[in-house]
């Protein structure tokens, strides 16, 4: 080949190779025509956004563009994808990383860790899951390294729970913690909070998180400040003593100078209901006097719980074995059934506190032989067993090994529409990921893991009209975001993480019921996480491009990363 020929031909090669450069795509994803509701409360507008690396490249109102993907949102709304600031797929999210009970209803990033984490672990606690798979990882930071392994499609972060802590140095014993032992368990926060948790959180109704005092909830939430995160608690009460809760939660932030969540925030109870009112009050001059307190619902009358939690604290100390032990023992279960049929202001009677047994419905059960009371009432099951509700509650504890699942129909609508209301509430679902079938199918879940978030905007804003539209999406983005410091994401702004839904407001439906709970929410068209479709076009792709979020006192070094 020749001089000439030889320079031809680079020539040419040279010019391919620019040509293909300059017609790859400037674009992965162009959301074109759709209608702006962007997470801040602001009204809709008309614009165009670009996506390009999995994140918000361009917004604007685009001519000819050159994309991957072009999806025409004409006639649909395109706003941030949903925050779930409190839910409980730590170990379901291993089973089945589509989540979608989660991203049909236009869940993008859940926040879990309700008072016990799924890390960090140790024998204490893997003794007291009984026969349940072991989980392979035992520090928070293996945890993500198996999550992200695994593949999920949705963001995750998550809190360090104090009972986590507790359970760990402590175990299960009705005791106070020594000065040593605290510093054990502000060293095991401490981790936490470098290995990626964004707070510690408690869950106070719950034993062994009943027998913390109010010191050691301090101490470890100096820790979690220490690091920049957020004190996140389930109080010790939400019905008879919900005043006594909240002035436990305001001295925490206070001493301890954090930000407070509360979980789903309520009344509890019927001889309640009507009150929150006052916990609104409450609340708003404490954070008229400079605390940072905020809080989260998922806006149904019924609530779900353990139906262990019906049973006075003292019996669950030192375990699940020693509670079974003593509902088996007839001296001690009279005790038992003496003090839940008896006023009392040292714990939440839930028993006192419902309407009555009907208003307690069996959700799931971890004895096949049980299966067929899923989905009925308490007051059902004590008339075809031949008993009274009570020693039909306790019976079933015993035969199910204490590990029943329940919704307590236990609060007023005109109550939790209040709570909804409220500038500083956003919203959660309280549940695992579910699935219509297959591994994630099981039981007769609560229908908020189906619905939450859709219903908020079918029933609460184009039914009841209790909220605009924009703010219903504020509450579901930009709030949630602000309060877990997630800076890049519950906003449609550029640079921001592309986490997104596109849907027709007015066609929004929310099947899931209490009768038939496990339909997924129709009406979201697209799921976009991290400028992935996870839903396109109502249906659920193979995409798995969510992403493991760490908080504010996360070090790289620390985790060997």
């Amino acid at each position: 080949m020749g001089p000439v020929i030889r320079l031809l031909v680079i020539l040419v090669l040279g010019l391919s190779a620019f040509g293909a450069h300059a017609s790859a795509p400037t674009y992965d994803i162009v959301i074109r025509n759709g209608h702006v509701i962007d997470g801040t409360g602001s009204p809709w507008y008309a614009a165009d956004i670009a996506i390009k690396d999995g994140r918000i490249a361009a917004i604007g109102r685009f001519g000819k563009v050159d994309a991957k993907q072009v999806i025409d949102a004409h006639g649909m709304l395109v706003v941030p994808g949903f925050i779930d600031m409190l839910d409980q797929s730590g170990h379901t999210l291993l089973v089945d990383g589509h989540a979608p009970s989660k991203i049909f209803q236009g869940v993008t990033t859940l926040i879990t860790g309700e008072g016990e984490s799924v890390a960090p672990l140790d024998d204490k606690i893997l003794a007291e899951e009984g026969s349940r798979p072991k989980p392979a990882w035992r520090s928070l930071n293996g945890y993500f390294m198996q999550l992200q392994a695994h593949g999920i499609a949705v963001n995750l972060g998550t809190y360090v729970g104090a009972a986590t802590a507790r359970e760990m140095v402590i175990g299960y014993g009705d005791r106070r913690a020594t000065a040593d032992e605290l510093a054990q368990m502000q060293a095991i926060v401490a981790r936490a909070m470098r290995e990626g948790a964004f707070g510690v959180s408690t869950a106070l109704q719950y034993p062994p998180a009943t027998y913390s005092t109010t010191p050691e909830l301090i101490a470890l939430a100096k820790t979690a400040a220490s690091y920049g995160g957020i004190y996140a608690t389930h109080m010790r009460s939400e019905g008879n003593g919900e005043a006594a809760a909240l002035d436990e939660v305001f001295d925490i932030a206070r001493t301890a100078r954090i930000p407070v969540e509360i979980f789903h925030l309520k009344v509890a109870g019927h001889e309640n209901w009507g009150s929150m009112p006052k916990v609104i009050a409450k609340i708003d001059a404490a954070r008229a006097q400079g605390l940072d307190i905020s809080a989260d619902t998922y806006a149904y009358t019924a609530w779900g719980n353990d139906l262990a939690s019906f049973i006075p604290p003292w019996a669950h100390a030192g375990g699940n074995d020693k509670l079974l032990a003593r509902l088996k023992d007839p001296q001690t279960r009279a005790r038992i059934e003496q003090d839940m049929q008896t006023p009392s202001d040292a714990w939440t009677n839930d028993w006192l506190e419902v309407p009555g047994p009907h208003a307690v419905e069996i959700t799931s059960v971890e004895n096949p032989a049980l299966k067929p009371v899923e989905g009925r009432r308490l007051d059902e099951i004590a008339e075809s067993w031949d008993e009274k509700p009570l020693d039909a509650l306790i019976d079933l504890l015993i035969k199910d090994h204490a590990a029943t699942d329940v919704a307590v129909f236990g609060m007023s609508q005109p109550d939790v529409t209040l709570a909804l209301e409220q500038p500083w509430v956003s919203i959660c679902d309280d549940a695992a990921a579910q699935a219509p079938t297959g591994p994630l199918g099981h039981g007769h879940p609560h229908p908020r893991a189906y619905a939450a978030f859709v219903r908020i905007i079918a029933k609460y804003v184009r039914e009841d009209h209790a909220l605009a539209l924009p703010e219903a999406i504020r509450k579901m983005t930009a709030l949630p975001a602000q309060r877990m410091g997630l800076a890049r994401r519950g906003v449609i702004k550029q640079g921001m993480w592309a986490d997104i839904d596109i849907f027709d407001p007015a066609k929004l439906r929310a099947p899931a019921t209490f009768e038939r709970p496990k339909q997924l929410a129709q009406g979201i068209s697209w799921v976009l996480v991290n400028g992935v479709p996870v839903i396109a076009d109502g249906r659920m792709t193979d995409a798995l491009p969510g992403k493991v979020l760490r908080g504010p006192g996360f070090h790289r070094v620390a985790t060997g990363h």
